[in-house]
């Protein structure tokens, strides 16, 4: 049994399928999308993404309460948030470049409206939600966005495929000042890095950084710990990120770490200017 936040049901599941057995997942909190997905991330010892291990079938049983999720910080589900804001745009990305999803095969029609829906739901009840999570309350939109957080987003992004957030993510992972921030903040910077590293149109940049300011997710770098970061420690970041094998190679577009660099530079940019905004008014 797997009982409490991302990495500990990572754990369980990696343990289950050494020990061939059953694995329930008892999630205490909706901070990422691991409960139902089949696979396990591993980190070394130091905090940096070292592998995805696929399992090869998802947890026996997922048993999620509410209630308990409710009572933990808010910073857990905005986190939760932020991981499930990636799966539609990394989804679609798979969509565009016939990039195989996690199982190897080509997403359905079905992962790619889960993940739409994923998108959707987060976008409409997110802040509801956190503000429910804050009073320690159970709402229907808490319910909603708990089980985007868990189901639709691991449904959608182990059946519809990863993209340049989660490999983003993961190289920001080998620079230590991000270890205090959890993973769906940082998911939350790859995803903004990417909507410039593809050319999203203005009004879905807009839509989402705004959206990451309404439910609290990290618009900045300084905000998961890379205030004054150099452009040499961003690009070991981005080097890892583009490194052969890495989910960013599924985005419809070549790839370059100097690419990513400039992206993740500009996203900074925009966020800076709309916390100067804010601060302003």
């Amino acid at each position: 049994v797997g009982f409490g936040g991302g990495k500990t049901l990572d754990t369980a599941k990696a343990v289950a399928h050494a020990l061939e057995i059953p694995v329930a997942i008892v999630p205490t909190i909706a901070s990422t999308d691991a409960p139902c997905s089949a696979l396990s991330v591993i980190y070394t010892p130091e905090g940096e993404v070292d592998r995805y291990l696929i399992l090869p079938k998802n947890p026996e049983l997922v048993l999620v309460d509410t209630a308990v999720i409710a009572r933990a910080p808010a910073r857990f589900l905005v986190a939760g948030i932020g991981d499930a804001l990636a799966t539609w745009f990394e989804a679609e990305a798979c969509r565009q470049s016939y990039s195989a999803n996690m199982s190897g095969d080509l997403g359905s029609v079905t992962a790619f409206a889960l993940a739409r829906l994923c998108y959707d739901t987060i976008l409409e009840y997110g802040l509801p939600a956190v503000i429910s999570c804050e009073e320690g309350v159970v709402t229907p939109a808490l319910e909603r966005v708990v089980e985007a957080n868990t189901l639709l987003s691991g449904l959608g992004f182990e059946s519809g495929g990863l993209g340049a957030a989660h490999a983003i993510h993961n190289g920001l992972t080998e620079l230590a000042g991000t270890h205090d921030s959890w993973h769906g903040e940082k998911v939350a910077i790859g995803v903004l890095a990417s909507l410039f590293l593809t050319d999203k149109p203005r009004e879905i940049i807009d839509e989402v950084f705004d959206f990451c300011m309404e439910v609290g997710l990290p618009t900045t770098l300084e905000e998961i710990g890379l205030d004054g970061v150099s452009d040499a420690d961003l690009m070991r970041a981005a080097e890892r990120a583009c490194a052969e094998g890495e989910t960013i190679h599924n985005e419809p577009i070549p790839i370059t770490p100097e690419a990513v660099v400039a992206a993740l530079r500009a996203a900074d940019g925009e966020g800076r200017r709309l916390m100067d905004g804010v601060l302003e008014g």
